[in-house]
């Protein structure tokens, strides 16, 4: 793990939880593309307001990063690089954009769970995102809903 930050708080983790001393190490990320929405989002998480992140299947793709999957663990961190929490994926599955609804917008903790707002500000993501591959989202675009917990922070 190159980040120091992220390593130190998963070597605390890992003191704590042996049982996981075996597992693949964590991925390590912020949230979204820009530096406000990543640290809004991290409180979220933190608050425990937050409990779901929505990748493009697509974005993934071309990234060549790999699905998420249950067990997985995150050190999500703040623009900065600065590891806040580790999250566990207790839940991954595959919806068309069109497909999604409230109860799962819910779970992503943005302006009480609107679904148009979830829809809208992630249609906006998904445009940037895809727009460095030259491709464009579609009501049809798969987005790979990963739900998660929080499994630790340093307090």
């Amino acid at each position: 793990m190159k980040n120091a930050s992220a390593r130190n708080m998963w070597g605390d983790y890992l003191d704590k939880h042996l049982e996981y001393a075996f597992t693949d190490e964590p991925r390590v990320t912020h949230l979204r593309d820009n530096e406000e929405d990543a640290n809004r989002l991290l409180k979220l998480v933190l608050a425990g307001k937050k409990r779901a992140i929505s990748h493009s299947l697509l974005g993934l793709q071309y990234r060549k990063e790999a699905l998420p999957k249950i067990g997985d663990f995150t050190v999500l961190t703040d623009w900065d690089g600065n590891a806040n929490c580790i999250v566990r994926t207790v839940a991954v599955r595959l919806k068309p954009f069109f497909a999604i609804r409230s109860s799962y917008a819910k779970l992503e903790g943005e302006k009480k769970g609107s679904l148009d707002y979830w829809k809208e500000v992630h249609w906006d993501y998904y445009t940037r995102e895809l727009a460095a591959f030259g491709r464009v989202p579609r009501e049809s675009m798969i987005v790979v809903c990963e739900v998660f917990e929080k499994v630790f922070e340093r307090s």
